[in-house]
């Protein structure tokens, strides 16, 4: 069973190359900060030392599971 979407394979990963679900898998088991967004998706962050300790912001479906989304949050406070 796939536990990506559309989204994050065809355009997530080919636009930010930095990124792999290996790494978005990291911060969904053990993020610094989970939020629960308005539509149900939910919001994981995490620091990335393999991306120089900087942090990203991970967004699954309602499942908490399912990755569709994943950027550097460069505004991010710890």
């Amino acid at each position: 069973m796939k536990k990506i979407t559309d989204y994050f394979e065809k355009e997530v990963l080919r636009k930010r190359r930095y990124l792999s679900e290996e790494i978005c898998r990291k911060v969904i088991k053990n993020p610094i900060k989970k939020e629960i967004q308005s539509d149900g998706r939910i919001r994981f962050w995490g620091k990335v030392e393999e991306l120089e300790g900087k942090y990203i912001r991970i967004i699954t479906l309602e499942d908490g599971i399912t990755i569709h989304n994943a950027f550097m949050d460069r505004g991010y406070k710890s």
